[in-house]
């Protein structure tokens, strides 16, 4: 799933290839990703695109006042062609989802893969009407997020570190893999109790989130949106990693298995060397 880095890439490459052009044409090819009916999206028809935004994991194409708001969700990305094919792109069980072109013959297609269809778009007057937007919290890597900011949020929390990280309610951006990411960083069990965290570890797991998402956004920065989920892969310490060695202590990369998702972490640096049980809504060993 695209997360907070990923998607401000994203925000950062269109925004040097769509601002100043003018929307030729938008095509929804799969029933499912359209959330909104009115306006309709031929009122972009002709519009010229003035910014580009991004919203947590949410991105935010303004064209001279009409938002096109798209969320990429698990199995979502987003393809540039310098030049779109000429044939207009057919309903069916292929991955693409809906097709922006320009004046110029670029754009951009939004591609879904699997058979569980999640990624969303939106045309709305303003980002805030849709619901997804509305509910986030703060920005991690906005310039008034300090470390009181983040430790009022966590104030008065009774669940697991893992889960407040990715709730996007509390947190925007923060999704599966860097909330692993974070976590080893910070040197803490996925498990632990955000109300037993001491204040300095509340300090080191707000250090965690800001550097782990600040590099993260760095070695994505100038990259083509080609190349940005290649990016993601390698810059993992732990997630999408079980069985490798762990780059600070050596230790096995381990894993734990839930329904739909995993989540993966090195006991030595996070858990004392206690080993997390690997089944569905596993607690930690004590």
């Amino acid at each position: 799933m695209p997360e907070l880095p990923e998607v401000q890439a994203l925000r950062d490459f269109l925004a040097t290839h769509l601002v100043g052009h003018r929307v030729e044409r938008v095509r929804p090819v799969a029933i499912s990703v359209l959330k909104t009916y009115d306006p309709p999206l031929d009122a972009l028809h002709g519009r010229p695109v003035t910014g580009v935004g991004r919203y947590g994991k949410f991105l935010d194409i303004d064209a001279d006042g009409l938002h096109l708001v798209t969320h990429l969700a698990r199995a979502g990305w987003l393809r540039w062609h310098d030049a779109l094919p000429e044939a207009p792109p057919r309903p069916g069980k292929g991955p693409l989802a809906l097709r922006v072109a320009l004046e110029s013959g670029a754009g951009f297609d939004l591609t879904e893969a699997g058979t569980r269809k999640s990624l969303a778009a939106y045309l709305v007057h303003d980002p805030q009407e849709v619901p997804g937007i509305a509910r986030l919290g703060p920005d991690p890597l906005a310039p008034d997020f300090g470390r009181d900011r983040f430790a009022g949020l966590l104030a008065g929390e009774r669940r697991q570190l893992k889960g407040a990280l990715r709730d996007q309610s509390l947190i925007a951006g923060i999704g599966n893999a860097y909330s692993d990411e974070i976590l080893h960083v910070a040197r803490m069990s996925p498990f632990k109790q955000v109300d037993r965290l001491t204040e300095d570890e509340v300090t080191a797991l707000y250090e965690a989130v800001r550097g782990t998402l600040t590099d993260a956004v760095e070695r994505s920065r100038g990259l083509a949106a080609g190349r940005l989920k290649a990016e993601k892969k390698s810059g993992m310490r732990v997630h999408g990693r079980t069985g490798e060695p762990c780059p600070v202590c050596g230790d096995t990369v381990r894993e734990v298995s839930f329904a739909d998702s995993s989540l993966q972490y090195c006991a030595t640096c996070q858990t004392g060397g206690k080993i997390l049980a690997d089944r569905r809504l596993s607690k930690f060993l004590k």
